[in-house]
């Protein structure tokens, strides 16, 4: 098909990528907006200025003139300079002495291009967490309350993807209260050691500002609200970087794996779960088809975010003082990263406010074993009554076998077996197969879970 001017497809605002229309929030992507990583640039800057005259290193009066123009920098021109000379920071600060003139003189004064590059990171980094940990606090609220909702009903629990032995739906979805708490143990963690500003000069050891470095950085990060990092050369070690992108990727792959167990028990012949949004289209051409698209983009994006973090692993052996084989990666990794997660969070915040559960399903589903599933239970009955653990095994292996073969549930077979009423009454071999008898410690564990993320939820308020 020719295309014609006007046609679909044609103008000067191309989107390439999907982060920018498809995916992610209006808030995530507005922090990682080519505007706003200018202004955190732009607040580095003025920061060092103000840092500068209160070490007495340059004039008074360069700071309150650079704070009146200093914002009305246009990212056009930064553009148009960095076209010119092929540098980002010097493109800023040329487009800084256009904006200012004089008022300008001191600026980048003793320092390096990623004094002001790690710092702007760090401020847009602790912006973004704020986002996502915000998201995953509410991700877990939800497990917590369907937890407590569902603490008692009662379903298939599945190992191999085979009938294993009776649980809760409660108690399935605290064991994800249990991990996605602990991934927001890890963000806590992590954003101690990445959330840090960097002004030190080139290669690290702050000469440029005769002896008064300290002083400098000091008065930089109070500015900013950072902390620094204890030592770096030309840039900031890029091991946090990586901490914190593998812990987004550990954070999604959970993600996943919520989205998996909800697709495969949507599967129609089990259809125990099910992504509850109506008035979705699930086909183009099979009108009755309700597809699990949201858990599907769950993996599908995981599997993105996974990748990036080889990227980011990639970029901590740096050559000596610094090169700049991160610079270019990171340009992509941390943004896309973050809208990625951003992503995966709404979409499972969604998925879970609509998720349609089905409890006569998952009764129905516990029968379709006759009972063969209560096999361990009675095995450990035996077992106390005198038989040997082995002893118990065997038996119990021959009556499931029975009962596969004659189409008999479990009860009928044992209650008909000499061996088994040798050492069982009916009564206990009844109390053996009752489902309800054979949870374990489920409500305590459910309940310590749920303990262990508020924990984690409260340390994250005073954080």
């Amino acid at each position: 098909m020719e295309h014609r001017q006007g046609d679909l497809g044609e103008g000067d605002n191309v989107s390439l990528c999907p982060l920018e229309f498809r995916y992610g929030s209006d808030e995530m992507r507005s922090i990682f907006s080519r505007e706003n990583i200018i202004r955190k640039m732009i607040d580095v800057e003025l920061a060092l200025v103000r840092a500068l005259e209160e070490s007495e290193i340059i004039p008074r009066g360069y700071y309150e003139r650079l704070a009146s123009c200093i914002y009305n920098v246009r990212v056009e021109d930064i553009d148009g300079y960095e076209k010119e000379v092929g540098h980002d920071v010097v493109a800023l600060i040329s487009a800084i002495n256009d904006v200012c003139g004089e008022s300008s003189r001191y600026v980048h004064y003793g320092a390096t291009s990623n004094d002001i590059i790690d710092t702007a990171w760090a401020l847009l980094i602790r912006d973004a967490l704020r986002v996502v940990k915000r998201k995953l606090i509410l991700v877990i609220k939800l497990l917590i309350d369907l937890s407590k909702k569902y603490e008692d009903t009662l379903m298939v629990g599945r190992t191999h993807a085979q009938h294993a032995l009776p649980i809760t739906l409660g108690f399935k979805l605290a064991n994800y209260v249990y991990e996605f708490a602990n991934s927001l143990d890890r963000l806590l963690s992590t954003e101690g050691r990445v959330i840090k500003g960097k002004m030190a000069g080139a290669v690290g050891t702050m000469a440029g500002w005769r002896g008064k470095g300290l002083a400098v950085e000091s008065m930089v990060m109070r500015e900013l609200g950072l902390r620094s990092h204890e030592i770096t050369t030309q840039v900031a070690a890029r091991d946090g970087f990586a901490e914190l992108i593998n812990d987004l990727a550990i954070l999604a792959s959970q993600a996943e794996r919520l989205g998996i167990e909800i697709r495969e028990l949507m599967r129609p012949e089990i259809m125990e779960l099910a992504e509850g949004v109506e008035g979705r289209i699930g086909s183009s051409t099979m009108p009755h088809k309700a597809n699990p698209v949201e858990c599907e983009k769950l993996a599908g994006l995981a599997r993105v975010l996974r990748g990036l973090a080889i990227t980011a692993l990639e970029n901590i052996p740096l050559w000596h003082e610094r090169d700049l084989s991160n610079s270019s990666s990171e340009r992509i990794l941390i943004p896309h990263a973050f809208v990625l997660i951003d992503e995966i969070l709404g979409a499972l915040h969604g998925i879970l406010v609509n998720l349609r559960v089905y409890p006569g399903n998952m009764l129905k589903n516990l029968e379709l074993s006759k009972g063969l599933i209560m096999s361990e239970s009675l095995m450990l009955r035996l077992t106390d009554k005198g038989l040997s653990r082995y002893e118990a095994h065997k038996l119990v292996r021959e009556l499931t076998s029975k009962a596969l073969a004659s189409g008999m549930d479990l009860l009928s077979v044992a209650l008909n077996d000499g061996r088994v009423l040798k050492y069982l009454t009916a009564d206990e071999v009844r109390e053996a197969l009752n489902y309800m008898k054979y949870l374990g410690s489920y409500r305590e564990l459910i309940e310590r879970a749920i303990s262990y993320a508020n924990e984690v939820i409260s340390r994250s308020h005073s954080c």
